[in-house]
């Protein structure tokens, strides 16, 4: 499995996150949408490898690792470069800040899970969540030169994140009380009876 078509899918996606930073980083006319190619390329291999894992039965624990990684690796490399070339300025980072604490404090939260083998299961509005940050990512990185082509670009890509931000702090709101639900759960079975809590 370790060299399964899913999962290079998935390795691709993790190396296309230095070369979209790099490129994001040069921020010339046409760095940026070498930018936008690779990041809309890592978006469809996001879809296409646990697709493809599923329907080709090839699901390995290496795949179910590092695919959430992959794509929290990308989201915060290209909020940061957005934000360091000004893209995304002002107010408008404190969406960016949101959509990454709540990526930090998923993960923290599913990790814990994971040892004690409760899983969270992704819900549609996360995964529409998902669909609208990668959308208005797209249209941050196209940025001024999409502006150029299409006037408003930016400004789309920006109410897009302000969406987005609102869905994460629902789905994420969501999750930590699922999740911290079965942390208390478990607190409760493992106190020794007749101790008080604390």
């Amino acid at each position: 499995m370790l060299y399964s078509l899913p999962n290079l899918l998935t390795y691709g996606r993790i190396l296309a996150v230095p070369a979209v930073a790099v490129l994001l980083y040069w921020s010339t006319g046409p760095a940026r949408w070498a930018a936008l190619a690779l990041f809309v390329a890592a978006c469809i291999t996001d879809y296409f490898d646990g697709y493809l894992a599923r329907a080709w039965n090839q699901t390995s624990a290496l795949g179910r690792m590092l695919d959430p990684i992959a794509d929290k690796l990308l989201v915060g490399a290209v909020l940061i470069m957005l934000v360091h070339d000004r893209t995304i300025a002002g107010a408008d980072v404190f969406a960016a800040v949101l959509i990454l604490s709540r990526e930090i404090l998923v993960s923290g939260l599913r990790e814990y899970l994971a040892g004690t083998r409760v899983s969270v299961p992704v819900t549609w509005l996360a995964k529409w969540k998902t669909a609208v940050q990668m959308v208005a990512l797209g249209l941050l990185v196209a940025g001024p030169e999409g502006d150029r082509l299409v006037p408003g670009v930016t400004d789309a890509g920006i109410a897009g994140l302000w969406v987005a931000a609102a869905l994460t702090l629902y789905t994420g709101y969501d999750y930590m009380r699922s999740g911290l639900a079965h942390v208390f759960a478990q607190d409760e079975a493992t106190r020794p009876q007749g101790t008080p809590g604390e």
